[in-house]
């Protein structure tokens, strides 16, 4: 699946706890429903190439929304041990200001 970035797109975590700021080190995407599906925990999570995306979290989630601009390349860069396409995943250079937005 080809998953396009916009530099000044939206970003977003997805986590099954509620705190204020998103540390260094921290896994975000620009993909919405991938966040969120992983704010629910899940041990197994699939997508096919029309982004449907499966998962077995069961836990609560949370949902934040990066609340400050991000650089790609300076404040994150490209996870580099997923085993997603291209462009999911991205880890933090940062602390990140958040707001929650589901959850």
């Amino acid at each position: 699946m080809q998953i396009v970035v916009n530099q000044n797109g939206s970003w977003y975590h997805g986590s099954n706890q509620k705190f204020d700021l998103l540390r260094e080190g921290s896994t975000i995407t620009q993909w919405k429903e991938l966040a969120e599906a992983f704010s629910h925990k899940p041990s197994c999570l699939e997508y096919d190439d029309d982004g449907k995306i499966k998962h077995n979290g069961t836990e609560k989630g949370y949902l934040y929304l990066i609340d400050e601009p991000i650089q790609i390349g300076i404040d994150v860069y490209q996870h580099p041990r997923t085993s997603m396409d291209e462009n999911a995943e991205f880890l933090t250079n940062r602390p990140l200001k958040i707001r929650l937005i589901k959850g």
